[in-house]
């Protein structure tokens, strides 16, 4: 039989077409990779294409890793010339041969999200810029959303015209760019931007990598933003053979710049573009399929299309309410044990999804306590604990001496005796003429009012320079021992206790493992491992990237953290109006944001293969107030056959309801009283120099933030009154009046 045999009908008339642009809409679960694959397999064997014309662009690391493993067992032999990798990766490979065409030297470094913060302090004080107004993360995140639209600093001035705010961040964007250049370092935006101004300008450039890449293959394509979708389009104009692959339903990354309207508007765009729908699903249970159709199918913005299955019916899906949070972690993981107990389970086939990192931290304690070994996915990043970052930035400083911020975090690391004032003397010199902080190291000797610094600076200097040579002569790992031994750094760690530096020892000898890996990987593909390379794989890698599949633990991690994974048994925790949907959306009054929490919702129901439990609270601890929040909207999209749970939600709403009014005019006949007619009571209940609250128990009021909603109690705390509100959308909040602010309507 042939491989191509083993595909459904649609799968296989999405390999089979493979002249001109094809949108492959591919629903959660429908084979993607494989078709994938398979198509790539078809492009080399069947049609002869020559293997180095061909390239395959995913969203992760860990989806790159899995394709080129499937194409090389597919393939075989030819199967390294094809390139298959993310988006950053295919743009750093082009960058590293071309950029020196826009002014950068190819060795340049990458920056991650600590050291555009660390560069953005720098500049706001350099600007002398009010954090407090133009917050630094604010700062970041409106130049990142200017380079998502391609739009340059001297674009962002002329659009701010007239707007002083906007005109002050085209100042900050300005001097951003400007330090950038001079560090020769870019961010993960640029790597795109870069790629894409490289192409646009450079016509050799292009004409080279259109002639290299005669059929482009996109994977995830929902998820593209503005730059991504140009960096694709302007590679694939001269033989059109561009093939994408997404899921509209699955779009969930709008706060990262990506744009639905791309797979949406595909055959705009493409006018001949034909599109193949695969909507046979291989992961779950007819049931589980069935809630996700029912929920997404509320959403207006989305293509058509029902996923379905041979996989059986399953079992019914599982609904639980609590009273607490703390009650929805523990039945939570008390399922999980008793999975494991019985043996119907491992620790790894159970996830527990959550809309936010916050709720993470009582399936922590509760997994503690039952002594259930689990993985925080999205928690402090490998890459980002002070011990690596320390010694990435000396390999950074030996590789590209230009990153002012890499050698001015290890200046004095271990502490060597450079103090601050030196520091920003060597600081000021390169400013004045305009050079690298490195390059005033070296020239220490001709800074005035250096001093006693000058010796340490000198000896510092000369130790960059040995490893300089080094890195020529030695090994990644054997650099990095170097580094390790002649800085002595672990003997610093060492003084900061034992058990603090065993933890940070450990992960320095990870990063070895690390360095060791890369080299090996490299061997095996036949290409030498530089420094630059280890550096550029490090700053490309992502949180997702860090899950062993082949380990057994617990898996805790976000909605958006979760897509592209699959699980035998999902928990989908938290599902109550104001947490999932969040109450941003649903104040928000946009039907498109409520569409993208549904589309999160349908991601989140999709990763379950076999078992799907979801729970809700009554009340929640939120920001240190206890919050009553109302089950979430996308749970009664759910028709009740399919849950396990008796409850009728139309019959909960109704008691809900009615012990609301219960409540209510058992408060309002309390008011009328002889008690709280007389005199004295109604003094105690006001507000000191104050007249009362203004509203009473019954009345409608509104908040600044919550709207408007119906007052259910009114209880004298003392110098205020603790107030009850039912608000229409935002749930029941408890506060007091003095701080609320509510106006009668």
């Amino acid at each position: 039989m042939s491989i191509y045999e083993t595909l459904n009908e649609q799968q296989q008339e999405a390999v089979y077409h493979t002249e001109g642009p094809l949108l492959i809409l591919a629903g959660a679960g429908s084979g993607k990779t494989r078709v994938l694959t398979h198509r790539i397999a078809y492009l080399i064997e069947e049609k002869g294409i020559n293997p180095w014309n061909i390239l395959a662009i995913t969203f992760t690391n860990k989806a790159a890793g899995e394709m080129r493993e499937r194409v090389d067992n597919i393939v075989g032999f030819g199967s390294e010339s094809i390139w298959v990798s993310t988006f950053h990766s295919t743009c750093v490979r082009i960058l590293r041969r071309h950029i020196d065409r826009l002014g950068y030297d190819t060795n340049f470094t990458i920056y991650d999200t600590d050291d555009q913060k660390t560069l953005m302090r720098d500049i706001c004080k350099y600007l002398q810029i009010d954090t407090k107004i133009y917050r630094e993360r604010n700062l970041l995140a409106a130049i990142s959303a200017a380079k998502n639209e391609m739009i340059s600093p001297k674009e962002f001035r002329l659009r701010a015209e007239g707007d002083f705010s906007r005109q002050k961040i085209a100042t900050v964007y300005e001097e951003y760019e400007k330090q950038m250049q001079a560090n020769n370092a870019l961010d993960f935006d640029d790597l795109l931007v870069k790629a894409v101004q490289l192409l646009k300008t450079q016509p050799d450039v292009l004409d080279y990598y259109q002639e290299r890449f005669r059929y482009i293959m996109v994977d995830e394509y929902q998820d593209t933003n503005n730059v991504q979708f140009q960096f694709v389009s302007t590679l694939a104009s001269k033989y059109r053979n561009l093939c994408v692959v997404g899921d509209d339903d699955q779009s969930i990354y709008k706060f990262r710049g990506a744009d639905i309207r791309n797979i949406l508007n595909f055959e705009n765009v493409f006018e001949d573009a034909r599109v193949i729908k695969l909507e046979q699903n291989y992961r779950s249970t007819s049931t589980i399929l069935d809630a996700a159709n029912a929920v997404i199918r509320n959403n207006r913005g989305r293509k058509d299309k029902t996923l379905w299955t041979d996989n059986g019916q399953g079992e019914k899906i599982e609904f639980r309410q609590f009273d607490t949070g703390y009650d929805e972690a523990e039945y939570i993981v008390g399922e999980i044990r008793g999975g494991v107990d019985r043996g119907d389970c491992t620790y790894s086939d159970n996830a527990v999804l959550y809309r936010t990192n916050a709720q993470s931290r009582l399936f922590e304690e509760k997994l503690v306590s039952a002594n259930i070994p689990y993985k925080l996915v999205g928690g402090v990043n490998f890459y980002a604990r002070k011990e690596i970052k320390d010694l990435l930035a000396y390999l950074k400083t030996i590789d590209n001496a230009r990153d002012d911020l890499a050698v001015r975090r290890i200046i004095n690391v271990p502490k060597r005796g450079i103090g601050l004032t030196s520091v920003n003397r060597v600081q000021e010199y390169a400013l004045q003429r305009g050079i690298s902080f490195y390059e005033a190291v070296l020239a220490a000797d001709l800074i005035p009012g250096i001093g006693r610094g000058l010796a340490k600076i000198e000896s510092f200097a000369a130790l960059i320079e040995h490893f300089r040579q080094e890195a020529d002569q030695k090994s990644l790992l054997e650099l990095l021992e170097d580094v390790i031994e002649m800085t002595g750094y672990i003997e610093e760690l060492k003084t900061e206790g034992e058990i603090e530096a065993e933890a940070r020892i450990e992960n320095i000898d990870e990063l070895k493992n690390k360095a060791a890996d890369y080299e090996e990987s490299c061997r095996e593909r036949g290409e030498a491992p530089t420094l630059g390379g280890f550096l550029e794989e490090v700053a490309l890698v992502a949180d997702i990237d860090s899950l062993d599949e082949d380990s057994d633990y617990v898996v805790l991690m976000t909605l958006h953290s979760a897509k592209g994974l699959e699980f035998p048994r999902v928990y989908l925790a938290g599902m109550e109006d104001g947490l999932f949907p969040s109450y941003m959306t649903i104040t928000s009054d946009s039907p498109e944001e409520l569409e993208e929490e549904r589309r999160l919702c349908y991601v989140g129901i999709t990763r379950a293969m076999k078992q799907l439990t979801l729970t809700c609270a009554r009340r929640r601890m939120v920001r240190g107030e206890t919050q009553y929040n109302k089950m979430s909207r996308f749970l009664k999209e759910i028709p009740m056959d399919l849950l396990s749970t008796g409850m009728k939600f139309d019959k909960e709403e109704k008691e809900e309801e009615t012990s609301r009014q219960s409540s209510w005019q058992q408060a309002r006949q309390a008011f009328h009283t002889k008690a709280f007619s007389s005199p004295r009571p109604v003094q105690q209940f006001k507000v000191a120099g104050g007249t009362g609250p203004g509203y009473d128990v019954g009345d409608r009021v509104r908040h600044v933030k919550f709207g408007e909603g119906l007052v259910t109690a009114i209880v004298e705390g003392g110098r205020d009154y603790e107030v009850t509100v039912e608000f229409d959308k935002a749930g029941t909040k408890k506060m007091f009046a003095a701080f609320a602010k509510l106006q009668k309507i």
